[in-house]
């Protein structure tokens, strides 16, 4: 505790926790925006390096168990069946910082956070858009895109959430999808910034009391999400959707 309130007074700790507490409760509920809200809430009262050591270990833990939750066999049926996202988006996240000095990170995000908002609305006020059926081309197109801005700007949720939307993906799957694709990327980033120096033996502990609220809420929101049909599980994912694609344009424009 003592390590904790050397980093940050105890208010700012408890602020953190009640915002780990709503990033799992969401998490739980549709399968995404942990990270989007744990480094937009904790972002505003601490250092960004701060707040991303504190999203690193809640963020692989809640990933592995989404994708674990209907077993081993499940997570692995989902990666051959998404292979060819993980495999195009793996490879251009690796590779996408040499388009740093090519496009501009706001410019990214501005086109990002517009698209993925205009597909919400667009999906809101009833025009539908939707694929009967999976097409190799396109999910690679979007796998691309996503890891494109994935690895300028550490987002790369968004268009994974929005494809398998359009596709109509049962709510069960489509957890554990996004926990598969979400986990791997994330144990990257851990390994990436134990690296970085960002994951220490000091900031770690802060990322471990995280997991407390993150896990509680995650849990609160796992049942909330079994007690909703497929309609609503949509309309909730399209507005938090709605939210991070709305928050992407405000980081490009505001900075």
């Amino acid at each position: 505790m003592n390590t904790l309130f050397s980093l940050m007074d105890p208010l700012y700790f408890g602020l953190a926790c009640a915002i780990a507490l709503m990033g799992g409760l969401v998490k739980g509920m549709v399968g995404f925006a942990l990270p989007l809200i744990l480094i937009s809430g904790m972002g505003t009262f601490l250092t960004p390096e701060l707040a991303l050591a504190g999203l690193i270990l809640p963020t692989v833990v809640t990933n592995g168990i989404q994708a674990l939750r209907q077993g081993p066999a499940a997570a692995l049926a989902s990666i051959r069946h998404f292979r060819v996202f993980l495999i195009v988006g793996g490879m251009f996240l690796l590779f996408s910082a040499q388009m740093v000095s090519v496009l501009p990170l706001q410019v990214m995000l501005l086109i990002l956070g517009c698209m993925i908002s205009a597909f919400c609305l667009m999906q809101l006020v009833g025009l539908h858009f939707h694929m009967a059926k999976p097409s190799a081309w396109i999910e690679a197109a979007v796998a691309a895109f996503a890891g494109l801005i994935g690895g300028v700007s550490g987002v790369w949720g968004p268009p994974t959430v929005a494809y398998l939307t359009a596709l109509g993906t049962p709510k069960a799957d489509q957890i554990r999808v996004q926990g598969v694709i979400y986990g791997l990327g994330a144990l990257a980033l851990m390994v990436g910034h134990v690296g970085s120096g960002v994951l220490n033996p000091v900031t770690v502990w802060f990322s471990l009391a995280l997991l407390v609220p993150v896990l509680f809420g995650m849990w609160l929101g796992g049942r909330i999400h079994d007690s909703i049909d497929q309609k609503m599980f949509r309309k909730l994912t399209l507005a938090i959707l709605l939210i991070a694609g709305l928050n992407l344009i405000r980081r490009a424009l505001m900075g």
